[in-house]
This record gives structure tokens, sequence and C-alpha cells, in this order.
């Protein structure tokens, strides 16, 4: 699925529409369960599935208190081209979200977009996709593994290593999770909560140090929307207490929930998993938003069996409106979470704006 995830952001890849006969030709391969997922060759790309995302979220504590950052890149399969002999062909198209809540300001985004082999490019044995020098990639030092996150705008840069506290969390069944009750609504899914930041942020051509905590997923899937779903909320916290939690529901046009799932790991690695039954999502204060007139339930009470949490957003404008490849608008932002557990990540809500496709 926060877009992170899928989500997702969190996920949010646009319609491309192959010509008849190059569709049909096209045998994406599904998400199935058993699976075992090997690192670090599945951090790397699988450009043989429909769509899969790298996706960095975090909370800074410095140079400011609740700066949120978020860096995804998008990976996408669209079925056309893949009969030409070009390296130039459209047959693996790459594109990329960076964003920066800064709280008491606003929102600022920035994106890119190329085809593979013409400006941009990913490993298919570990994490390392770029387009021009936007970056994100795993390097292996004498002190253990870090990722990295490299990215320049007109608004804003920066320039983060990320190293990991903790242990891989690998959501569902082993990596194999659930995004709708037919088998074949799924993707494979790994988390790396609870990274550690530091390095460099450029904001308004001021150089400053920064630190923080940040969240990582990797999907890869080819089918997660049922023919009613319309989109999806989604959370990655990072818990106070060194926990981690992964909740999300896809949702049809009525706000209905189609599909939940959550894991929540504990600081002591202990991991529950909810079934649908035991989630619920209830939105408490809605915001409307004056670029595209969606409302979002950027406050939402969050039930997990019998836990209760609820969502309060660092800045309630953290809509994002973007045009590459096509036009996707989303609410991706910082929040708190409170209640039972308590802590910062990100929320990522789709299909509010319009019925997301992908």
């Amino acid at each position: 699925m926060r877009r992170r995830s899928f989500l997702c952001a969190p996920l949010l890849l646009p319609t491309l529409t192959p010509a008849a006969e190059t569709r049909a030709a096209i045998a994406y391969p599904p998400a199935v369960p058993g699976v075992e997922l090997a690192f670090p060759r599945d951090h790397g790309a699988h450009p043989e599935f429909r769509t899969e995302w790298w996706y960095v979220t975090g909370a800074l504590d410095s140079p400011q208190a609740d700066i949120g950052f978020q860096l995804t890149f998008f990976r996408s399969r669209p079925g056309t081209a893949e009969a030409l002999q070009s390296p130039l062909a459209a047959r693996q198209i790459l594109f990329a979200h960076a964003a920066l809540t800064v709280p008491g300001d606003r929102l600022r985004h920035a994106e890119r977009a190329a085809r593979a082999n013409l400006g941009a490019g990913f490993s298919e044995t570990d994490i390392d996709v770029h387009i021009g020098g936007w970056r994100m990639f795993r390097e292996d030092r004498g002190s253990g593994e870090v990722l990295r996150l490299q990215m320049q705008s007109a608004q804003f840069s920066y320039d983060f290593t990320l190293t990991p506290s903790q242990a891989l969390l690998l959501q569902g069944e082993g990596g194999y999770s659930r995004k709708g009750h037919a088998p074949q609504l799924a993707s494979y899914y790994v988390s790396w909560p609870q990274l550690q930041v530091a390095g460099a942020l450029v904001l308004d051509g001021k150089r400053q140090a920064a630190s923080g905590r940040a969240w990582f997923d990797h999907e890869w899937s080819t089918a997660i929307l049922d023919g009613d779903a319309v989109g999806w909320d989604w959370v990655g916290i990072n818990l106070d207490d060194g926990g981690a939690l992964m909740a999300f529901r896809m949702r049809d046009a009525h706000g209905a929930t189609l599909f939940a799932h959550a894991a929540w790991r504990d600081a002591d690695g202990r991991l529950r998993q909810f079934a649908a039954g035991e989630i619920g999502f209830t939105p408490v204060r809605n915001w409307s938003s004056p670029h595209s007139g969606a409302s979002y339930p950027v406050e939402i009470e969050i039930r997990l069996g019998e836990l209760t949490l609820r969502t309060a957003p660092v800045l309630d404008d953290q809509e994002l409106s973007t045009l590459r490849p096509a036009p996707v608008v989303y609410w991706e932002g910082l929040v708190h979470v409170e209640g039972g557990l308590r802590g910062r990540g990100y929320l990522e809500m789709t299909g509010y704006a319009d019925p997301l496709q992908l």
C-alpha cells in the first residue's frame, strides 16, 4: 500500500495505458505466500513486477523539532515497449517524490521522473535507485550498514545517512502482505523502523546539521486494489519506547473499510499482528484542502484490539499534488500518535481527491 507504504506512501503509481496488443502479451507475476526473502538481494529492484517503491519518511529533532521529510522512488513497468530492442525503450519508468514539512510554516515538495537508462536507473541486487542527482542506496561500512539519501531542489535539499538500530520487519506472513481478501491482492513488504538520521539539511539557502529518526519501506507487487477500493489510509510510526507500529486499511468510495492489517513490534522485539476484525479507523477531525477541495481526516482514532490511538498532524496542509509522470493528489505528512502507544511517524491518505488508479 504511506505512499508510502504501497503505502507508504507509501504507492501512488498513475495509470499508464499500453496498447491492447502489448498489454495482452505481458504476464506480470503475482505476489504469493511462502517466498523466502533474502537480503541484500531483495532490497534491490524486482523489474518483472508491475509496481515497486522504496520509501523513507522521518522526523527531525534538529535543526528544529518536528521537521518531517519524505523521499520515495517509484518503479513502474507499464507494459509498453516490451518488444523494442533499444536500451532506451520505456520498459521501466522511475519517478520520485520528496517533501519537507516545517511546523508553523508550510509543506515543500519536489518531484522527478525519467525512464530507466535515460537519466535514471536501479540495481537488482541491493538498494540503489537514482534519478539524476537524487539517489537512495545502501552502504556496507566497517561499523555496519547504512542507508544514504541524497536529493536537491530549489526549495530544499538533504544528504542524510540512516543507521539501523534494529532488524528488518517483514510485514504480513514473512513479507507477503495481503491487501484484500483475494489472495492475489498482495505485495511483498519490508519495513526498517527506528533508523537514526544524521546529515545535512539545506533550507532557504542555509545549510544546517540534522538529526532524528526515520522509517524505510520497500514494496513490490502486481495488484493491491480490488474493484471497489478507491484508496487507503496508512501509518508507519516510530514509537517513543523504541517499538514500531504499522497499520493500514483499504477504503471504498463511502469511507468503509474493505480490508485492514496492522503490526506492532514492541521495544523488546515481540511482534503482534492484528487481523482486519481487530482494527478500526474512525475520523475525528477533517481538514479541507484549499488546493484540491478534498477533505482529509487528519485526526483519526485507530483501534488495534484493546489499544486506542489518535493521530495529530504537525501541520494540517501536508497535501502533495504531483504531475510526473501523471497528476496524483494525496495527503502524506508527519503526525504524532497518542493514546495506548505514543510516537511520531507518517500518515498517508490516498483516494480522497480522486480514486487512486494503479
